[in-house]
């Protein structure tokens, strides 16, 4: 038990040396003392087969990387230099380094779907408990090569796996109203998050985008409702309010109708008025309304 504890604790230890470039490179440093002998042999067979068979050698001993591409090597599964190689060209030794490359241009996917009642594991529920479906796209680069080929088997699938996490997990906190209305900070704290989490990895997240957030048929269909209801009641309080206003208005006229005898004449009179533009073949003949008033009192 004693002698495994030590073998793990050998293992673990260049692991937590890979931060810095500096811690780098004493992790170089103790690895190539730690090959002894075997490695200064292996490296001299390895020089042998490079002379034997030269020119022949060159395609395996010489490697080009283009400018957007770095290499990482592996001298017998042990990190040869603190600094990726590139660009240009460069000399390996054969059979015994594995040279990584590891492309540095940006790299663009699109999160799948995230939606309920598509399958137990990928059930996502908003914080009002409404489904929707919701498509992202994030844009992220190898900021550090060594981390993502030491530190991550895969920082390309294992970035596109926490997006996803992250995205269903942002959406879990968010009810249905934020989603539509807040997309940017959405996108915002995605963003981070994942810059974060993927960080380790030598991955840098440079933005996210939210491309579209649809709901299921039944669920606009019941929105689709409630936003005509509540368009209907809007129109009838707008309807309420005026009639009441107007009625207000025609109170008012009538008080000051009934107190000033003169303003009904005037009213009279401006409806003559009206009457004899709009039909002009009419003939009216106004009556004066104190001789009507003295005939219904004498009734």
């Amino acid at each position: 038990m004693a002698s495994h504890a030590v073998v793990v604790d050998e293992e673990e230890e260049p692991r937590s040396k890979i931060g810095s470039p500096g811690q780098r490179k004493d992790v170089a440093d103790d690895d190539s003392g730690d090959l002894g002998c075997c490695f200064y042999i292996l490296a001299f067979f390895s020089f042998l087969i490079v002379i034997f068979f030269f020119p022949i050698s060159l395609i395996w001993s010489v490697k080009i990387v283009k400018d957007y591409e770095r290499a990482v090597i592996l001298r017998l599964g042990r990190l040869v230099s603190t600094k990726a190689k590139g660009p240009g060209i460069f000399f390996v030794l054969p059979c015994i380094d594995d040279v990584r490359v590891v492309n540095l241009r940006t790299v663009t996917f699109d999160v799948p779907p995230q939606e309920v009642d598509t399958h137990p594991t990928q059930l996502i529920l908003t914080k009002d408990s409404v489904t929707c479906r919701v498509d992202a796209v994030v844009y992220f680069r190898i900021s550090d090569p060594i981390k993502s080929v030491i530190s991550v088997e895969n920082a390309l699938n294992s970035t596109y796996l926490r997006a996803q996490t992250t995205l269903r997990n942002i959406l879990g906190t968010k009810n249905l109203k934020e989603i539509l209305s807040e997309r940017d900070i959405i996108r915002a704290e995605m963003s981070r998050m994942l810059d974060v989490a993927t960080d380790p990895w030598g991955v840098k997240v440079e933005r996210v985008e939210m491309k579209d957030v649809s709901l299921p048929q039944d669920m606009q269909r019941a929105m689709a409702a409630e936003a005509e209801a509540t368009r209907e009641a809007n129109a009838k309080v707008i309807a309420a309010n005026g009639e009441r206003g107007a009625s207000e208005k025609l109170r008012q006229a009538a008080d000051i109708i009934d107190e000033s005898p003169a303003s009904l004449q005037l009213r009279y009179l401006q409806t003559l008025n009206t009457i004899s533009a709009e039909n002009n073949h009419t003939y009216v003949f106004p009556l004066p309304i104190d001789l009507l008033m003295k005939f219904f009192g004498k009734q």
